[in-house]
């Protein structure tokens, strides 16, 4: 299926490209979510008039998740959790644990943003995470799991 790109779409394209996906990616996830539109003649009509509306709120979203990045940047958080005498965790530290410890820090994320490469936290230290606000902002956070 043809579409039309509404918004940078990682591993995809950037707004206003015209790209053919799997009709069931198109249908079930990139048109719902408001990402893509069929690419008709209409709707190619309808996006070249407001293409300069669309570019003004991506760039005022880039900016934004920007601006979340340089405050967030260098930020510890800090989950308690049991452990066991060997300093491993009764347990883990997931991905919607960190992002309810940002949110207790002031920082609003959704538990999807939070990237951890080596799946979930299960022993206690200081440990690097990366929290992507944007397809092209990722800010780099401590996560450190401490005994109860």
């Amino acid at each position: 299926m043809q579409i039309i790109l509404l918004e940078k779409v990682v591993n995809l394209g950037n707004l206003g490209d015209v790209v053919k996906v799997k009709d069931g990616y198109a249908r079930n996830f990139l048109i719902p979510q408001r990402m893509a539109k069929r690419a008709t003649p209409a709707a190619m009509a309808e996006f070249e008039a407001r293409r300069a509306e669309l570019e003004k709120a991506a760039a005022e979203k880039l900016a934004a998740a920007q601006g979340v990045a340089d405050k967030m940047n260098g930020t510890v958080v800090t989950v308690a959790r049991k452990a066991g005498m060997d300093g491993r965790l009764f347990g883990s530290v997931g991905n919607a644990d960190v992002a309810e410890a940002l949110k207790a820090a002031g920082f609003e994320v959704d538990k999807s943003s939070v990237r951890m490469p080596e799946g979930p936290l299960k022993a206690i230290g200081e440990f690097p995470l990366d929290i992507a606000l944007h397809t092209d902002v990722v800010a780099n956070i401590s996560v450190a799991v401490v005994a109860e």
